[in-house]
């Protein structure tokens, strides 16, 4: 096998060449390195002059960093809110409690859920995306039922302070203590023979047994309405219209010791009690009405808070607290 041999031809001009390109790179890379190293300290004096050249490399870094912490300030906002939410659901239950105790109807979920659901999307910016506008519109979706929550609950609060003022009256006004000591029968009320007349009729009181001038009081605050002798069998009697459709009547009585129009206290002296009228014996008869029903007594006696002793009662604790 012959062999095939190369031969190579060198000239001036072709190493004149080689050296030239070889310079022309060498002057770049400098070049390159030098450019680098000019770019790297304007960098460094822009940092240290707070940007002088408006680069906002710094200021985009601290936005960044500032874009993080407000993240976790949000959440951290959420959960502190998530607590408020556990605390507004506690008063809630202690304000069905007192809605409740004040002859309030309860507020039930589906009454909440109606008043507090139905959140609209929150209106986003145009430049938030991704987690930061999830975090942004949970936040606002929060803040938007805890602002309904707490509104609901202000006007539950509202509603039940003003039946607690309604209820102080009214309670006050209702014919709520037996009017004179002594005896009665609880089924005085009702159907029953006339001692008198011996005829089956209705019984539209109860009697309480006492001597002639026994004290009377009135069964609660109000105004009477009528006080003296009547042309039935009810005798002398006293009446007071206490508001809220209740009205009591005194009969039977002996003397009467107010005037029409007077305004009364519960457990003040009112009248003096007898035998007047279509009676056997000595007794009260009293009546409760309700928008004109007659009503049975009975089911407003307190025997354990009797009119005398509820004026002792109230005389004392007014004396308290004027010592204190």
């Amino acid at each position: 096998m012959i062999g095939t041999k190369r031969f190579f031809v060198f000239s001036s001009s072709s190493l004149d060449l080689r050296e030239v390109r070889f310079f022309k790179t060498k002057l770049l890379g400098s070049g390159v390195v030098l450019g680098a190293c000019i770019v790297g300290l304007l960098l460094l004096i822009n940092h240290l002059s707070n940007d002088v050249l408006g680069i906002g490399y710094d200021r985009i870094s601290a936005l960044a960093t500032e874009n993080r912490f407000l993240k976790d300030q949000i959440r951290g906002l959420s959960q502190q809110m998530a607590g408020i939410e556990k605390t507004l659901d506690r008063l809630a239950a202690k304000g069905n409690d007192l809605r409740i105790a004040t002859d309030l109807t309860a507020l039930d979920e589906d009454t909440r859920t109606a008043a507090v659901g139905g959140i609209p999307e929150p209106a986003m910016n145009a430049f938030l995306t991704g987690e930061a506008a999830t975090i942004l519109s949970d936040a606002q979706k929060m803040i938007e039922k805890l602002s309904r929550e707490v509104k609901l609950q202000q006007t539950s609060y509202e509603e039940i302070t003003h039946r607690m003022e309604h209820n102080k009256e009214f309670f006050a006004h209702l014919p709520a203590v037996k009017p004179m000591a002594g005896p009665y029968s609880v089924h005085g009320f009702g159907m029953r023979v006339h001692p008198v007349l011996g005829v089956y009729r209705m019984h539209t009181g109860v009697d309480i047994i006492g001597d002639v001038g026994n004290s009377i009081y009135a069964a609660g605050d109000g105004t009477v309405r009528f006080a003296g002798r009547t042309q039935g069998g009810y005798g002398v009697v006293v009446e007071i219209n206490h508001g809220y459709g209740y009205s009591t009547l005194y009969a039977h009585c002996s003397s009467v010791l107010v005037r029409p129009g007077r305004v009364v206290k519960r457990g003040e002296l009112i009248a003096k009690s007898g035998r007047s009228g279509l009676v056997s014996g000595p007794h009260l008869h009293y009546e409760v009405r309700r928008n004109g029903t007659r009503l049975n007594p009975v089911d407003y006696f307190f025997d354990d808070v009797d009119a005398a002793r509820y004026r002792t009662l109230l005389a004392n604790a007014g004396a308290q607290n004027n010592q204190q």
